[in-house]
């Protein structure tokens, strides 16, 4: 016969680790930037391959899902969600354009702003692009749970580290 042990209310703290040797800080292997770097560059090759069926770039892929969630919508607020400028986001988004994907247009109120919005095409292709969230996942070998947590977690590092950053 088994007997079974009370468990303790809580647990005893872990011991705190060592800090490492001042050399360690300077690793390049344990600098998290690094880590993330790395896994992005990971990320972009193959996002590369899974996107190749559907002719579009991961930056365009980036400006396809904001539009496909939010409608038609001024350069500057596809630049906001997407965190880029509009230096950068232009070019990308004429490509779009010139691939019958995304049509621009002036503002009639404000000749500055350039509204962007989904062509028949651009519309279409959202279709074709659902299966891409899958293939992305599957390849990470991470659970459903598990990718959850990780984008949680790297939403609040973002946040946090946007709040230290000074303006």
């Amino acid at each position: 016969m088994r007997t079974t042990e009370p468990v303790p209310a809580t647990a005893p703290a872990p011991a705190p680790a060592a800090a490492p040797a001042p050399a360690e800080y300077l690793r390049l292997d344990n600098q998290i930037c690094f880590a993330l770097h790395a896994a992005s560059r990971a990320f972009g090759s193959l996002y590369r391959t899974t996107l190749r069926d559907l002719g579009l770039t991961y930056p365009q892929y980036l400006a396809m899902l904001v539009l496909w969630e939010h409608g038609d919508l001024p350069v500057k607020r596809i630049g906001e969600h997407l965190r880029l400028d509009s230096g950068t986001l232009s070019p990308l988004l004429k490509r779009l354009e010139t691939a019958g994907l995304v049509q621009r247009e002036r503002s009639a109120h404000d000749e500055r702003s350039v509204t962007v919005r989904l062509t028949t095409a651009g519309e279409a292709l959202r279709e074709r692009a659902h299966q891409v969230p899958q293939q992305i996942a599957a390849a990470t070998g991470l659970t459903l749970t598990d990718l959850t947590d990780l984008r949680s977690r790297l939403q609040h590092l973002t946040t946090t580290l946007d709040a230290a950053t000074p303006e």
